[in-house]
């Protein structure tokens, strides 16, 4: 029971085959237990998703841009718990013109639109619920990535927004290490989720990623990158913080298809 008794907050679950959805499974799995939050429209689908985890879970409304929903969530998590052991910042989005082409037309409104919600958000979770960790002895949080090192096809904005919650990684592990919260990046391989369907061309490296893969990888399952995650929620690592773990069948580190 990895997580036996660890409390931890969950965003970005909206579909089964949502990396976080898998992550709420596994951390439910090991013991943990789990409030997952939702906004707008998709709260219905995230309490609908939220009804096939193996026990039953509260979801809390954050928009991630909106203070108050952040003082909120955390008042209401001290109510219920006093404490916290983790974080999953599973939230990323960009506005259309951002993504899938188009990288030098897009404007400002909409770049701004793409940091605040995949950069600056990452921050704001650590402000808002680093005193809850510190009450647990500091826990973790886990943020998802997709390697920002390279520019990839179609991903534009979404990239440098992803390149910026890297370098948001290390100053959030400077920040919360005083108190002993542990800041880990998990930089996932290429999966069909939710997110993905929105970046047209997204397959064109979908595709050639298990050619690159050492390991290989499977773009429908989530697991393996879910197992990662859920290790660094855990008292496993207690030395580790800062760092961008790879899960991706070890593609990023081969720099031509295998075949």
């Amino acid at each position: 029971m990895l997580l036996d008794g660890k409390r931890l907050l969950v965003t970005g679950v909206l579909t089964e085959a949502s990396i976080a959805y898998a992550v709420a499974r596994l951390a439910q799995e090991h013991g943990a237990e789990i409030v997952l939050t939702g906004f707008g429209r998709g709260m219905t689908i995230t309490e609908r998703v939220a009804k096939r985890l193996p026990a039953a879970v509260d979801v809390l409304e954050l928009d991630v841009t909106q203070p108050e929903h952040l003082d909120a969530t955390a008042a209401a998590l001290s109510e219920q718990w006093g404490r916290l052991d983790g974080v999953v910042h599973a939230i990323g989005f960009a506005p259309q013109s951002a993504i899938g082409g188009g990288f030098l037309a897009t404007p400002w409104e909409d770049v701004a639109t793409a940091v605040h919600i995949s950069t600056y958000s990452y921050a704001a979770l650590g402000r808002a619920f680093g005193p809850l960790l510190a009450k647990a002895g500091g826990g973790s949080i886990v943020g998802l990535d997709f390697d920002a090192s390279v520019a990839w096809p179609s991903y534009d904005w979404m990239g440098v927004a992803k390149a910026g919650l890297e370098s948001c990684n290390r100053y959030l592990a400077r920040e919360l290490g005083r108190q002993g919260t542990r800041v880990n990046l998990v930089a996932a391989g290429p999966l069909k989720t939710m997110a993905a369907k929105s970046i047209a061309g997204f397959t064109s490296f979908e595709d050639s990623w298990s050619r690159r893969a050492p390991l290989g990888w499977d773009v429908t399952d989530a697991e393996p990158v879910a197992r990662v995650v859920c290790a660094l929620l855990s008292d496993w690592m207690p030395a580790v913080t800062g760092e961008i773990v790879h899960a991706d069948g070890g593609a990023h580190a081969i720099g031509a298809d295998l075949t």
